[in-house]
């Protein structure tokens, strides 16, 4: 049996109403999806189907934490991640997902969550992740947070005389 075999879900065995389904996604889920933004992670799952007219209204919602590389001195940290998303499903002739609808074949009747969980996760990754002021692992880190002020030289006396009229001109 594959690893992500246990994220798809039969549509036509939905009885009227919703029915509930929910995972624990831990490092082998980010292994086995192989998605480059997260490799390591807990996450808990939690999803309601419910059964509209002519269509599937999934909706998820996904808590727990993933790691990340920090930008500034690459160590790994934690990112905490709570999303609540809607995805909608239906069936057709071939499959199709344009990023609002899922269209399942209707023959096999079975939508693979497994790549949704980990773009939803994904998306809740901020662009900039670097570590709470002063936390940044390395002998860099003070430079980072003083700006270099620590170990600044002297500075050269013509450029204090510059700044002085510079500020004078500023008043």
């Amino acid at each position: 049996m594959n690893t992500l075999d246990c994220y798809k879900v039969d549509l036509k065995g939905i009885s009227a109403g919703s029915e509930a389904f929910s995972w624990h996604v831990d490092d082998e889920f980010f292994s086995a999806v192989q998605g480059r933004e997260i490799t390591h992670g807990s996450l808990d799952v939690e999803l309601e189907v419910r059964q509209r007219a002519e269509a599937y209204e999934l909706t998820f919602h996904i808590e727990g934490e993933v790691a990340v590389t920090c930008d500034r001195c690459l160590a790994s940290m934690y990112i905490p991640i709570n999303a609540d998303v809607q995805l909608k499903a239906k069936f057709g002739t071939e499959y199709d997902d344009d990023g609002e609808m899922v269209t399942v074949p209707y023959d096999e009747g079975i939508i693979d969550l497994a790549w949704h969980i980990y773009e939803m996760a994904a998306l809740e990754i901020p662009i900039r992740h670097v570590h709470p002021e002063g936390q940044c692992v390395g002998e860099s880190d003070a430079e980072l947070w003083d700006g270099g002020q620590s170990e600044r030289k002297e500075i050269d006396p013509r450029w204090d005389k510059l700044r002085k009229i510079l500020d004078n001109n500023n008043k």
